[in-house]
């Protein structure tokens, strides 16, 4: 059976004022994978994330989701499709409780019920929020605060998943605990679209990945393959 592409991203183009941010941008994500995007800083892997999303304009080519054209659709339209973004920097509700920033993440949900139910699978996951679930989102740590952007992006009940730079200012003890929430994740039917810093990491949980170098796709392959190829070894895993 041939896989099933979710997504499909065709020769996209993004530019920022005369800044051409991505140059003709070809990847696929096939449901129920986790796929990795690598690359230095400033390579255009947050500008993909954001073109899929349609919080970026883009210029040329085409995004397809469950093949369906989505791109320039706005923003708002992704979510109700199950397309989720957790972006870059956490962006919680600060000053809403633990349990208050998870209720928004079923805005979009017409079965509350079914969202409730979701919530104590969440708790089940993340025991951390469950104990602090009357806690002001602003005052939890920075891992317990990325916790809780996963746990209210699968309060949308997302079919894909696009996680930018999830490990980013957390210690290594945290970081392991979010990449094995990630494969839970995975597990239970959910495709990741994974952009991270942390190369190795990434490469280690990933089906396949792609690199990107100055807003081009330069080596793709499945991730066992290029967590050992010389060129990636050098760049990006520190070798």
């Amino acid at each position: 059976m041939a896989n099933e592409i979710m997504l499909k991203v065709e020769n996209v183009n993004v530019f920022y004022g005369n800044v051409h941010a991505l140059r003709d941008v070809s990847i696929e994500v096939n449901k129920g994978e986790i796929v990795t995007l690598i690359g230095a800083n400033g390579a255009g892997k947050t500008s993909i994330l954001r073109a899929i999303s349609n919080l970026e304009n883009v210029k040329s080519g085409k995004v397809y989701y469950k093949e369906k054209d989505i791109t320039n659709i706005g923003a708002h339209n992704i979510v109700h499709q199950r397309l989720i973004h957790i972006p870059e920097g956490r962006r919680i509700f600060g000053e809403l409780t633990v349990e208050e920033n998870l209720m928004m993440g079923a805005y979009s949900r017409k079965n509350l019920p079914e969202a409730r139910v979701d919530k104590e699978m969440i708790y089940d996951m993340f025991e951390r929020l469950k104990e602090r679930k009357a806690q002001i989102a602003g005052t939890l740590s920075g891992g317990e605060q990325q916790m809780l952007a996963i746990g209210r992006a699968l309060m949308s009940d997302p079919q894909l998943l696009l996680m930018d730079e999830p490990s980013m200012g957390l210690a290594p003890i945290v970081v392991d605990q979010i990449f094995d929430i990630i494969q839970k994740i995975n597990k239970r039917g959910t495709t990741i679209l994974l952009v991270e810093q942390n190369a190795n990491m990434a490469l280690s949980i990933a089906d396949r990945g792609y690199v990107l170098e100055t807003g081009q796709i330069t080596l793709e392959g499945k991730a066992s393959e290029l967590i050992n190829d010389d060129q990636v070894k050098k760049a990006y895993l520190g070798e």
